[in-house]
C-alpha cells in the first residue's frame, strides 16, 4: 500500500508502472519530488521500504529480476540510483548520501555483440525479461552511511555502522565498523564498536 506520498510522486509511480503496483511501502513512509520508482515488470513485492524512511533518489527494479528491500529510517539521497536485476538490502538506520550509485549487477553485457542486441531491445520494446547481467546480491547493514558520489557494485557487503567515504568505489566487502575510501575502496580507519546497542 501507498501512504503519505504526494499527488506528483503518485502521478510519477503511476505513469512508470502504468497501472501495476509499484512497490511495498510501510507507514511513514517519504518520497520527495526528486524520488523515482521504476518496477520494471515486477510486483509489489520486489520493492519494499520500511516504516519513516525518505527516498529522494531512484529506485530501479529491472525486467529480468530484482529485489530492492530498504529498511526503516532509512535516507536514500537526491540523485542516487539503486538498481537490481538480483536483489539489493539495506538494514534499518542506513544513510545513503547524494548522487551514490548501488548496483547488484553489470547493467550492460560485457560482449559487444550482446551490448548491441541488449540496446536494440530496450530501444525497441524496453528493457528485456532474458538477458544475464552477472547478477550478484548487495547487502549493506544496519546503520551503514554511504558518502556522496560513492560506487557500491554487485557482491559487496557492508557490514554494520561501516561507513564509505564520499566518491569511494567500492568492489569488496567492508567489515563493520570500518570506514573505507578511495578507488577502489580500502580500509582508513576502525571505528569503536558500541557496547549496547541502540533502539
Amino acid at each position: 500500500m501507498i501512504r503519505d506520498l504526494g499527488m506528483n510522486s503518485l502521478k510519477r509511480l503511476r505513469a512508470r508502472m502504468l497501472g501495476r503496483p509499484v512497490g511495498t511501502f510501510a507507514r511513514g513512509v517519504r518520497l520527495t519530488r526528486s524520488a523515482d520508482i521504476i518496477n520494471i515488470a515486477g510486483s509489489a513485492a520486489d520493492i519494499t521500504i520500511g516504516d519513516g524512511t525518505i527516498v529522494r533518489g531512484e529506485l530501479l527494479r529491472f525486467g529480468h529480476g530484482g529485489r530492492i528491500a530498504i529498511g526503516a529510517m532509512c535516507y536514500i539521497g537526491e540523485g542516487s540510483r539503486i538498481w537490481s536485476g538480483c536483489e539489493i538490502t539495506l538494514g534499518d538506520h542506513v544513510l545513503v548520501a547524494h548522487n551514490v550509485s548501488i548496483f547488484d549487477n553489470l547493467t550492460h553485457p560485457i560482449d559487444w555483440r550482446e551490448r548491441r542486441r541488449h540496446f536494440a531491445a530496450i530501444a525497441r520494446t524496453g528493457h528485456p525479461a532474458d538477458i544475464d547481467l552477472g547478477d550478484r546480491p548487495v547487502r549493506i547493514g544496519h546503520d551503514a552511511w554511504i558518502g556522496a558520489n560513492a560506487i557500491i557494485l554487485r557482491g559487496v557487503t557492508i557490514g554494520v555502522r561501516a561507513i564509505v567515504a564520499a566518491g569511494a568505489v567500492v568492489t569488496q566487502d567492508v567489515a563493520a565498523d570500518t570506514v573505507v575510501a578511495g578507488n577502489p575502496a580500502r580500509p582508513v580507519r576502525t571505528l569503536d564498536a558500541p557496547q549496547t546497542e541502540e533502539k
